[in-house]
């Protein structure tokens, strides 16, 4: 079972092809228990693109496994957990900025 804020290697559809990259898994524990499947948020080395305010640079990027600097999107998809490989955790500071930009692009309160 997959940990809110590990970073994973998934397959994600495109529109030409499927292409395995990192991801965040942003599903609870709870969510898990009771499904096959978790939910990812994407990522991008395309940092330039992440200019909204539902999109986050991250900041300890190396620490979480990745090889560069690296954005999350939000854009979620859902993966079955079996087909997903854990490479690293995100720092806690990148994890509060994730919450914050999935708290706007959902509409949900800012809790975190």
């Amino acid at each position: 079972m997959f940990s809110p804020g590990d970073v994973v290697l998934v397959n994600f559809p495109g529109a030409v092809e499927t292409k395995r990259r990192p991801g965040i898994v942003v599903s609870a524990t709870l969510y898990q228990t009771h499904r096959p499947d978790v939910i990812v948020g994407l990522l991008t080395t395309q940092i330039s693109r992440a200019t909204t305010s539902t999109d986050y640079v991250l900041q300890d990027w190396t620490q979480a496994g990745l090889h560069q600097p690296t954005a999350f999107r939000s854009y979620l998809i859902t993966f079955a957990s079996d087909d997903t490989r854990h490479i690293g955790h995100l720092s806690e500071r990148d994890w509060q900025g994730v919450q914050a930009c999935l708290a706007r692009a959902l509409a949900l309160p800012a809790l975190f």
